[in-house]
């Protein structure tokens, strides 16, 4: 973070802020959520978007027409 412009006073002052804010039950569930998103974004970003997902081939897919059976004409 030091490419931010950021000490280890201010990071201090803003975990401190962050701690008043939202109590220290509450930034461990911050913290995960934040995480989960980046790595979902990561995900979607690498991700192809030309390939289309089997789920929605298979919902789109009509069923497969059952043919009568025709009787035999001698």
């Amino acid at each position: 973070m030091m490419g931010l412009g950021l000490g280890p006073f201010e990071l201090i002052l803003i975990f401190g802020v962050l701690l008043l804010l939202f109590g220290a039950k509450r930034l461990p569930e911050l913290a995960g959520g934040m995480g989960k998103g980046i790595r979902d974004f990561k995900r979607a970003l690498h991700s192809p978007d030309d390939e289309p997902n089997a789920s929605v081939l298979q919902a789109q897919a009509p069923a497969p027409a059952a043919l009568p059976e025709t009787a035999a004409v001698p």
